[in-house]
């Protein structure tokens, strides 16, 4: 099967175009319709795999690998794209992407079986935060990109979850901000 996914890529990542040295990705929660490999490089790889290590920037030439022809391609560009959905630039690739309703639903497979495991975010006492809920922030917080602090005893009200179970959005002295859970605690 690699020397076919070879010839199909030319050699090339199916996602970013680097090549020669490729691994081939099996797509998770792909069902039995459809090819479900790609042939990526290893630092594509490193990204989809481990979502912590993800460069945002890397991830800009999905502006051409999601209009390949082949169906994995273009389920694992829309997969990206969701994960990079707070990048503006990825919302409006997203916003231009059609898929196929079976395209589409397999790239919802994904989503799917995330929610069922994924991480609670937890605030520094490990009570579970959920959207909406009111925190307080427990230690004077320097707010990058801005000349305040946010202070220790400030309430922070319908909070956001992120990606990332270990950061919240808030509102701040009218600034929205992603805050550490470690320095929060549920009101």
């Amino acid at each position: 099967m690699t020397a076919e996914l070879r010839k199909r890529c030319e050699n090339k990542c199916e996602l970013c175009g680097a090549g020669p040295e490729l691994i081939a990705y099996e797509l998770p929660y792909s069902g039995d319709n459809h090819e479900n490999e790609i042939m990526v490089c290893h630092t594509c790889h490193e990204q989809v795999v481990t979502p912590a290590k993800m460069d945002a920037n890397h991830w800009r030439c999905l502006n051409d690998s999601m209009w390949s022809t082949v169906p994995a391609v273009q389920v694992m560009a829309a997969r990206m794209l969701k994960r990079l959905q707070l990048e503006s630039w990825a919302q409006d690739l997203t916003d231009m992407l059609y898929l196929e309703d079976e395209l589409q639903a397999w790239v919802d497979a994904e989503a799917d079986n995330a929610e069922e495991e994924s991480v609670a975010t937890l605030d520094s006492n490990g009570a579970v935060l959920e959207a909406g809920d009111n925190v307080v922030i427990i230690k004077d917080l320097n707010v990058k990109g801005t000349s305040f602090v946010a202070k220790r005893g400030t309430a922070v009200r319908n909070i956001s979850l992120t990606n990332n179970p270990e950061h919240i959005e808030g509102r701040v002295n009218g600034t929205r901000i992603v805050i550490l859970t470690c320095f929060v605690k549920k009101s």
